[in-house]
């Protein structure tokens, strides 16, 4: 008797349910509690996992200072409501598990922003589109990532059509025959960008002298600095994060070798003119961020950033920011704050402005945008005309 009950309660509270719904009028909003849609914006929660600890921190701080001052901006204009639910991954991969699944085992949490490494992103990634829960990487640019799952997206241009856009405009500037490639043998980032690299030189017809590698947190990198010196190389390709990159320089202008290097992603910090200094003069990377750029829209969002943190914005920092903005087109588009239906709006953007210009995503969730290239002269980068 007591499951026949419990059969006929079921049934008469779904047909109160049905009916309440068809007599309720077309809103946007999502309630929490009873998942029925309810006047005024859509509200909802989205987690992110960012490198705060650890010597990438830099990426984490730029990325998260970025996602807090669009989340400002957004919330105040009130079309959506977003609540951000941050997490340290310190850049490892098990934390950013870890802490990625946390994240998804909150039912109120219907979407993820980072992580902040490629490493990082290649095993939540996956994790993301089992459970079902949109992913967006703004820092992630190693090659397949987006390929990783249908719920996952980036926003940040893939090291296929960074390094491409920087080595061309440097071999035509340069007149270059021969390169050295160096680069970090110990991360899926890393290694990607010497693919794309080695690649690119080849389609090119130009000589490879030699391929290095390096690690992590190594400081000695003379010996394999001096075997490309006696090269003479025209260009050095360096796939690398800002801290070796930075490294690697200082101890290659001091050991007399002026030639300019080509960076990768990673290298394209301003963390790298803070360690190395003058000897960063010359190092070209392509970017969709350039923050002399003379639009309002830029010129706006550095003044805020300014404001805000007392340093200037930068890549990641402008990347995070577009990224919330995404979101939060997905958001409304989508009507309501579930995970399914903003796998599906964020999918449908085209041609969105964003600080970085037109965004849209392909067929895999990938990035469609044109990069900048840039060469750090007198301390600071510039268009590398």
């Amino acid at each position: 008797m007591r499951k026949i009950g419990k059969k006929a309660y079921l049934l008469i509270s779904i047909f109160m349910l049905i009916t309440l719904a068809a007599c309720g009028n077309d809103t946007k909003t999502t309630n929490d509690d009873t998942g029925e849609k309810t006047d005024g914006p859509v509200s909802a929660k989205i987690g992110v996992i960012s490198y705060l600890t650890g010597p990438g921190a830099a990426y984490g701080e730029a990325i998260t200072n970025g996602f807090n001052l669009a989340l400002e901006e957004i919330n105040e204009k009130g079309d959506v409501e977003i609540e951000l639910v941050i997490e340290d991954s310190a850049g490892k991969q098990e934390q950013a598990l870890t802490v990625s699944q946390k994240l998804m085992s909150d039912d109120e949490i219907i979407a993820i922003l980072g992580p902040t490494l490629s490493t990082e992103m290649n095993v939540v990634a996956p994790e993301a589109d089992l459970n079902g829960i949109p992913i967006m990487g703004t820092s992630t640019t190693a090659a397949g990532i987006p390929q990783l799952g249908e719920y996952v997206f980036r926003n940040s241009i893939p090291e296929s059509l960074a390094i491409p856009a920087a080595l061309e405009k440097a071999v035509e500037k340069y007149d270059a025959k021969k390169v050295a490639i160096l680069y970090g043998n110990d991360d899926l980032f890393t290694k990607s960008g010497f693919d794309t690299m080695k690649a690119e030189a080849e389609a090119m017809g130009l000589e490879v002298l030699t391929i290095e590698t390096f690690q992590k947190g190594q400081s000695d990198y003379n010996a394999l600095l001096t075997k490309i010196k006696g090269l003479n190389p025209d260009l050095i390709l360096a796939s690398a994060l800002y801290n070796e990159g930075a490294v690697i320089m200082d101890q290659a202008r001091k050991m007399g070798i002026e030639v300019p290097f080509i960076g990768g992603n990673g290298f394209n910090s301003p963390q790298v003119i803070d360690i190395a200094g003058a000897a960063s003069d010359g190092l070209i990377v392509a970017t969709p961020w350039f923050g002399d750029k003379d639009e309002p829209k830029v010129q706006e969002f550095v003044k805020k950033y300014e404001a805000e943190y007392g340093k200037k914005p930068d890549q990641f920092a402008a990347q995070a920011y577009d990224a919330l903005y995404i979101m939060a087109e997905g958001l409304q588009n989508a009507g309501e704050a579930d995970r399914d239906a903003l796998r599906d709006a964020l999918a449908e953007i085209k041609d969105l402005d964003g600080l970085l210009g037109k965004f849209s995503f392909d067929k895999d969730g990938d990035v469609v945008m044109e990069p900048t290239v840039l060469i750090i002269e007198d301390g600071k980068f510039q268009l590398f005309e």
